[in-house]
């Protein structure tokens, strides 16, 4: 009963400061949540200046919802399905090899890239780790959030084909980016030398290749079920149980869930609306989802700025997190640029479709998720201060500034 209570709590502030925003600030939806939740974290840092019981209180209740499993075991299946339900599959298709290059190469080499730079930093600031946590936080950082970033491009004024290219990558790069981190979890928990090549190379297979599967095979068996009736309340139901039932047995089977989420969203979002729905289910399916994906992405952020309370920051913290934004921004362009001359796909994209798909690579809560899922002895005080400055700077320097950057260069760019 103590978790409905603390629940109740965020989604009432969640819907008092989502009527400010929308009636007098107008800031995307995102950012300004995650403005409200910094803001009642300050709030209560005053009032527990005063009262230094009262902020003890909230922390310990904030502490009540395990942010990392609540996000990803739970909310990241909601929030990847529904976003997927409305991307056009033919529209993805197009950009296919650009999307599975970035969502792949690009993690790896961000990962690598950003972990060696992270691990010489902390070097140069007195602050040594081993290189395997400075890895996991590449890999932590290096994917962007798909739920960052469809909910600020729905209010960006930028070219169809740059859209579909960045919300794809976003969908797909985080499976991947998770399945990464595991495998080096796996090795920092372990130690290198217990761990094969070949563990690591199943354990990507299976991730990866049964969470593609299994979304597949889900989205196909709801797919025959709709198929077979026409009454929209159970088609719903349905696409509830795709949801809740696929991310579960993904966990049971260790595949990547958010693979699994992805690819069964699309399926049920594109062959499913077209040729197993009426309009009128179709209609209420994809409002329903949208609800869905508006009420969790309010109460994400809010958690996200909330989360402020709980982490421990040090001046030496904040230095590093705010070089280590900047570090993550340039390599974030150099891993789209190494497989887009190298693959050549560059000669398909549009001018500056590089810098603003650097710009629009936001991070978020998945980043933080798993920062905070790290042990004590992976040095997770500091990966999290560090983690939670990069998602903050992200979120709100890229967020507020995508639209103006677009403009800036939309002269160049053709849709």
């Amino acid at each position: 009963m103590e978790l409905y209570h603390i629940f109740s709590a965020i989604l009432v502030v969640s819907a008092f400061f989502a009527y400010i925003n929308q009636k007098y600030i107008k800031l995307p939806g995102a950012i300004g949540l995650l403005l409200a939740g910094l803001f009642v974290s300050l709030v209560v840092q005053g009032i527990g200046a005063l009262s230094p019981n009262f902020i003890e209180v909230v922390r310990d209740r904030l502490n009540d919802i395990d942010f990392s499993e609540i996000l990803m075991d739970f909310m990241l299946s909601f929030l990847l399905f529904a976003g997927a339900l409305h991307t056009d599959m033919k529209k993805l298709a197009a950009s296919k090899w650009p999307i599975l290059a970035f969502a792949t190469i690009g993690v790896l080499i961000s990962t690598f890239v950003t972990g060696s730079l992270f691990y010489y930093l902390l070097q140069f600031m007195n602050m040594p780790i081993d290189y395997i946590y400075c890895l996991l936080f590449g890999a932590l950082i290096s994917p962007t959030d798909p739920i960052a970033v469809l909910g600020i491009l729905k209010k960006a004024d930028i070219p169809e084909s740059l859209e579909t290219s960045i919300t794809g990558e976003s969908l797909f790069n985080d499976g991947v980016g998770v399945v990464v981190f595991t495998s080096l979890f796996q090795i920092a928990q372990q130690g290198a030398g217990d761990v094969e090549l070949s563990f690591i190379g199943k354990l990507f297979l299976e991730e990866v290749g049964g969470g593609i599967a299994l979304g597949l095979a889900v989205g196909y068996m709801a797919y025959h079920l709709m198929r077979r009736i026409d009454h929209y309340q159970t088609e719903v139901l349905i696409s509830l149980a795709v949801v809740t039932g696929g991310y579960s047995i993904a966990q049971y089977l260790h595949f990547s869930g958010p693979l699994a989420m992805v690819v069964a969203g699309l399926f049920i979002g594109n062959q499913g609306t077209q040729h197993a729905m009426s309009e009128i289910t179709a209609d209420y399916l994809g409002k329903f989802w949208e609800m869905v994906d508006e009420i969790f992405n309010a109460v994400l952020f809010v958690l996200i700025g909330l989360e402020l309370l709980l982490i421990e920051f040090h001046t030496n913290y904040v230095v590093v997190g705010l070089i280590s934004t900047a570090i993550v921004m340039l390599v974030r362009y150099i891993a789209l640029a190494i497989p887009s001359f190298a693959l050549r796909l560059n000669k398909t994209f549009a001018p500056n479709t590089l810098s603003i798909m650097t710009w629009g690579g936001l991070r978020g809560g998945i980043s933080i998720a798993l920062a905070l899922s790290l042990t004590q002895g992976m040095q997770r005080e500091i990966i999290t201060a560090v983690t939670y400055t990069v998602v903050l700077l992200s979120l709100t320097l890229q967020g507020l500034t995508i639209d103006p950057f677009i403009r800036r260069v939309s002269g160049k760019i053709k849709a």
